[in-house]
């Protein structure tokens, strides 16, 4: 019995913590779709210059904004690879786009802490900069 009740009153908290996180992660993608709908494929390519380090943070920074999903991002880095964008660029982009949610922010700040939030972005965003810089040194010694 003492089981019984802690485990229904452990699902009846997960419940209440989900029932209140459900309207923050609808109005999360509700603006993540609608961000994606307004930027054009074509905002990307007019955004990078040709030089690999200022296209990496560009790249990044398109990324941490826009926020999606991988499969998403994965056609849209091909179509910049194929326009002439470096790899670094697309790799912080693809990279930023998952793991960096500037959109998802507030969300987070209310789930997850201030700081850890915070904390979270800024270690995502540097690493994947430095992730991009490696890949593209690794694959020209290759």
């Amino acid at each position: 019995m003492l089981f019984s009740h802690s485990y229904k009153k452990a699902f009846l908290k997960t419940l209440g913590s989900f029932i209140q996180v459900i309207p923050i992660l609808i109005g999360t993608l509700f603006l993540v779709s609608w961000l994606q709908a307004v930027l054009s494929k074509d905002i990307f390519y007019r955004v990078f210059s040709g030089n690999t380090i200022l296209d990496s943070l560009a790249g990044a920074l398109f990324g941490s904004i826009s926020g999606g999903s991988p499969i998403t991002s994965y056609i849209i880095g091909g179509e910049l690879l194929q326009q002439g964008v470096s790899l670094t660029a697309v790799t912080a982009f693809i990279l930023t786009w998952v793991t960096v949610g500037v959109i998802q922010l507030p969300a987070e700040l209310l789930i997850l802490g201030k700081k850890f939030a915070i904390a979270r972005n800024i270690v995502s965003f540097v690493s994947a900069l430095m992730v991009a810089i490696f890949i593209t040194l690794t694959l020209a010694f290759i």
